[in-house]
């Protein structure tokens, strides 16, 4: 499985708008869902993500991001105000 490390700087690399690992964005391992919890942040617009590990690792190996990348387009739109 992957850490959240990786996951955070595969994130970065391919979406860099984001900002930094620990500052705008924030990776952690949920047990109880068992699920990656991708956190972003700006200013006052956050959104949490849930991130299924074998879609984070699918992720990681450059197969497929693209429920993550949606998520992203969408806190974009909150933050820019922009209504679909």
């Amino acid at each position: 499985m992957s850490t959240s490390k990786e996951l955070c700087e595969k994130i970065i690399q391919l979406y860099p708008e984001i900002g930094a690992c620990g500052m705008d964005i924030e990776v952690t391992y949920d047990e109880a869902l068992s699920s990656w919890v991708v956190h972003l942040q700006h200013g006052a617009h956050t959104l949490d993500h849930y991130l299924d590990p074998a879609d984070g690792d699918a992720c990681l190996a450059g197969k497929q991001c693209v429920s993550l990348g949606l998520e992203i387009a969408q806190l974009r739109n909150n933050i820019e105000g922009k209504q679909y």
